[in-house]
């Protein structure tokens, strides 16, 4: 019996159970409970739901349904059963007077909702069993899903921690963002370049989102600034636009871990205010007809396009104003609705800001206050800056965001006249704290002088917020001694760190549950919602049959990699080799190529010594580079090119395997991080603000090789300094490294020349020199993150990791005492300190009621 034929009697079965129950009831009707089909969790109710919501939703039948027919079937059944508890929390929100988390952010990535949602609503077993008596594969189903490419990287899924932890831990909160229509591009490894492919993640529907079309808010764009004076003497503006865009909202609920709370996700979708003009298609003009639809649909079209020209940096910048001014116009409609005043806006509102992206936020709610709701400029600044608070998210100073002044004079005319005055009051403010010191004034204004002028977002950022954070113990003091060193002299009231975290729902439950089964097979499940319970794992580190059940845990998992590997890309592995993975953001700093030269030199100790004894690797990469980022793309082409040489030479003897995973993403990463034995973190020291990756990587039991870089330093602080594998020059040091005159080529002709020769004579890439030069010349002429220096010390360290992985039951002992230390980097952790330090707010429980009694909806 196929799939089909089983769903089509499994179905007819359960309709005809329905019908015996509904219409053959026993006398006393009291005694029986008949489970509504919209919010029933019996095993019976939810097979029944399915099948309704294959049949009345997808409008498909068994014998024609396909396996996202029946996703989809599924995912809207699951989505029922979250609905009462969204609409709830909303209502208890709209009715009390309780401040609210506005989380802004230019990216999430939520990664697929299925089995997350199944997870938090406690649920993951018996609907397997309800899928599983239809004839159908959970897992399968899972699989079918989309994930929503809303962001880069990092970033971005730290925005999804935060939502999952603030409804976990019962915080209003609503996020706000944009529902690009083609995400992060999907990325394809052809003759070992990366090719990107369009993401096209709504192609099928999100049954996830309910769009709002009744909530939707006008966003200008261009034009110029008329000013006049009333007839009460008042002095105004008027902003009289090139083009009026409309926003329209999307929501999808965030649900909390075993709590009723389920928080919005707001994303705003870019379109026309009308969609077609008649008269402009009267007159003959067809293009001009639709232009402005074109246009207006643009804006939320792609995630973060290629800026590197003039058209790119307009998108993205008419991007940022595009969701930021339709989620704070939406938050002050909601304010009023509660009854409150715009003058106290800020009581019913924090909003953070998730890094520079969001920072004409400062700028927008001044012009909505000073311009929409008439409040004068020193009222509307207090309520400005009692309002915002900024997360920063990097040390690079080329990654904090610079717009050029003509640019944005273009397109947001109004707010360069607004930023313009708050840097004139701003900078009186600091020559009277600073008298006579030219150079301060300089450091600090929101404009930047030069060939060409520029308006320093993280500066706009700074002055607008009350306060702001680091996301690393590292990061937040490098903050106050190098890029903001000088906001951190004239306001260190406002600087506080916040640790990143990870939650613990995806990236263990649901992504490791032979691991979460162990665990709390010894010290129960208090662990999901704190992690620090963790620690009671402590004491079986030192207990020889839990470690073998903790290696044959990983290995387990292990197998499963291997075997994807395998068919996926016909590379067979030895999944009892050392798993050596280094999965992130491909960039010169994160320091790929760092890895590979150490797989070159393994090579090449092999080759002389084809019988030496060495620990077997499996070395795994994984990244996506930025499109116009060509360094990075020739990073992947080197790995690929080096994996080509290596896994086909037979004086290697599989000893060393090289592989790079494609489209690295949440949904393949929730399969890579159990599997990994070694945690490659290994940025230049002071470059990297946090990472959650290595938290991750910890979380799942694997050890860390690893930089004093970011949280790496918390981390290891954490498990231990003999549980973790340090190297590499300290932050101090890379400075002082650099003043003293760094040469290269004094570590090129001491250790690397071999490595780097080989790789200049084209002997990784079938002879052609030319090939990597430009990333050799990078190396040799400049090496901005001392890869060279940091070489050595880095061999050593893997040397010293092949001797600990020999002993297995020691290595055991060390993965257990990472997993058990590692209640810190829980994302509800760093929500909690966010709530206590900055937020001011506090959990509101919610308790599920009837919107409806007695099945009468009250209208208004």
């Amino acid at each position: 019996m196929n799939i089909f034929d089983n769903f089509m009697k499994k179905t007819t079965e359960i309709t005809d159970d329905k019908k015996t129950s509904n219409n053959s009831l026993p006398p006393n009707n009291n005694n029986v409970t008949v489970e509504d089909d919209r919010t029933g969790l019996s095993i019976p109710t939810l097979k029944r739901a399915i099948a309704d919501n294959l049949f009345y939703i997808q409008g498909k039948f068994p014998t024609i349904a396909t396996e996202n027919d029946y996703y989809m079937a599924l995912a809207y059944t699951i989505r029922d059963r979250m609905l009462q508890r969204w609409a709830v929390t909303v209502d208890s929100y709209l009715q009390s007077k309780t401040r609210v988390v506005s989380y802004l952010s230019a990216e999430y990535l939520l990664g697929p909702h299925l089995g997350n949602n199944l997870i938090n609503l406690g649920i993951y077993d018996r609907v397997k069993q309800a899928v599983e008596e239809l004839g159908l594969d959970l897992e399968h189903l899972i699989a079918q899903e989309e994930e929503p490419g809303l962001g880069n990287g990092g970033l971005g899924r730290l925005a999804a921690c935060y939502m999952d932890s603030l409804a976990t831990l019962e915080i209003p909160a609503i996020g706000y963002g944009i529902r690009y229509e083609f995400g992060i591009f999907d990325q394809e490894i052809r003759d070992g370049w990366q090719v990107e492919i369009t993401d096209q993640w709504l192609r099928y529907g999100n049954p996830w989102e309910i769009r709002r079309p009744e909530v939707t808010y006008e966003v200008k764009l261009g034009g110029h600034v008329e000013h006049y004076t009333d007839s009460h003497g008042h002095y105004g503006s008027n902003w009289v636009p090139d083009l009026v865009v409309k926003g329209v909202a999307y929501d999808t609920p965030i649900l909390g871990y075993q709590v009723n709370t389920a928080n919005t996700l707001r994303l705003w979708k870019s379109e026309a205010p009308e969609s077609f003009d008649f008269q402009a298609f009267n007159v003959g003009d067809y293009y001009g007809a639709v232009n402005e639809k074109v246009i207006c649909e643009n804006i939320s079209k792609i995630l973060y396009p290629n800026d590197e020209q003039i058209q790119g940096k307009e998108l993205r910048l008419r991007q940022q104003y595009f969701f930021v001014s339709c989620s704070l116009q939406d938050m002050i409609a909601l304010h009023l609705r509660r009854g409150g005043k715009v003058e106290n806006f800020y009581e019913t509102f924090v909003v953070q800001l998730n890094d520079t992206h969001p920072a004409i936020s400062v700028a927008e709610l001044m012009r909505l206050l000073l311009d929409e709701h008439e409040l004068d400029w020193e009222t509307a600044w207090d309520v400005t800056t009692r309002t915002f608070a900024y997360t920063n998210h990097t040390l690079l100073p080329e990654a904090l965001e610079k717009w050029n002044l003509d640019l944005f004079a273009s397109i947001l005319p109004r707010h360069l006249e607004i930023i313009y005055e708050i840097n004139r009051r701003f900078l009186d403010e600091v020559a009277i704290r600073f008298p006579g010191d030219e150079g301060k004034l300089w450091s600090l204004s929101l404009i930047e002088e030069g060939e060409e002028k520029s308006i320093r977002m993280a500066h706009l950022a700074c002055v607008g917020s009350f306060a702001i954070n680091g996301v690393a113990q590292l990061h937040s003091e490098l903050l106050k001694e190098t890029v903001l060193k000088d906001w951190y002299e004239l306001y260190p009231e406002k600087f506080s760190n916040k640790t990143n975290g990870v939650t613990p729902r995806r990236w263990m439950v649901l992504s490791n549950p032979r691991l979460t089964e162990l665990i709390t097979s010894k010290i129960g499940d208090g662990w999901i919602k704190n992690l620090e319970e963790l620690k009671g794992l402590e004491k079986f580190a030192d207990d020889g049959a839990f470690r073998k059940q903790w290696m044959d845990v990983k290995l387990a998992v292990k197998k499963d990699l291997a075997s994807q590997v395998e068919q996926q890309q016909g590379i067979k592995i030895n999944p009892e080799s050392l798993f050596d993975v280094q999965v992130k953001r491909i960039h010169e700093y994160k320091r790929q190529h760092l890895n590979v030269l150490h797989i070159i030199t393994l090579y090449n100790r092999l080759k002389q010594h084809p019988d030496l004894d060495i620990v077997p690797r499996t070395f795994i990469f994984g990244g996506k580079a930025a499109p116009s980022y060509h360094v990075a793309k020739l990073m992947i082409k080197l790995i690929t090119s080096v994996a080509e040489v290596v896994n086909h030479d037979p004086d290697v003897r599989d000893r060393i395997k090289v592989v790079f995973m494609p489209d690295y993403n949440v949904t393949n990463s929730q399969k890579i991080y159990p599997a990994a034995d070694l945690s490659e973190q290994i940025s230049l020291a002071g470059k990297e603000a946090s990472g959650t990756g290595n938290m991750k990587f910890s979380l799942n039991g694997a050890l860390t090789i690893g930089t004093l870089d970011g949280a790496n330093v918390e981390i290891r602080e954490c498990v231990g300094e003999e549980n973790f594998f340090l190297f590499g020059l300290t932050a101090q040091e890379v400075e002082q490294l650099k003043s003293s005159g760094y040469n290269p080529w004094d570590y090129y002709h001491d250790s690397l020349k071999q490595a780097i020769d080989q790789i200049s004579s084209g002997f990784f890439s079938h002879r052609d020199g030319s090939l990597f030069q430009r990333l050799v010349n990078s190396l040799l002429y400049d090496d901005r993150y001392l890869l060279f220096a940091d070489y050595h010390s880095y061999i050593e360290c893997q040397d010293r990791v092949a001797e600990a992985y020999r002993d297995k039951d020691k290595w055991a002992k060390m993965s257990i005492l990472n997993v058990a230390r590692m209640g810190k980097f829980s994302s509800d952790r760093s929500i909690k300190e966010y709530c206590e330090d900055i937020w001011k707010v506090k959990p509101v429980p919610v308790e599920l009621y009837d919107l409806c009694p007695d099945g009468e909806c009250k209208l208004v």
